[in-house]
């Protein structure tokens, strides 16, 4: 995930969009219980954390598909090894 990207998502003054979404009521129990014992305020912080967990794992691993997806077709157009992992290192050292 790019720094600025990075930057924005840990910014605690986000804008919020409030979101309707049906949960079974033993799992609300579950997540009312875990909240205070994981060290949120809440349930709904705890949600927002799953959530923004799983979408972090979810979002590497398209990009990084992207990426092994890109490297693929480098190499197919005779692109070295040596270039490409220049390239790679400076697109990751921003």
């Amino acid at each position: 995930m790019k720094t600025e990207t990075l930057k924005k998502r840990l910014d605690k003054n986000r804008p919020m969009i409030a979101v309707t979404i049906r949960i079974p009521e033993d799992v609300v129990d579950d997540l009312k219980r875990l909240a205070p014992l994981l060290g949120f305020s809440g349930y709904q912080p705890l949600i927002r954390a799953y959530i923004g967990q799983g979408l972090r794992v979810d979002i590497e691993r398209l990009e990084g598909n992207t990426v092994s997806a890109l490297i693929a077709s480098l190499k197919r157009h005779g692109v070295s090894d040596e270039l490409i992992h220049k390239a790679l290192s400076e697109a990751t050292h921003e």
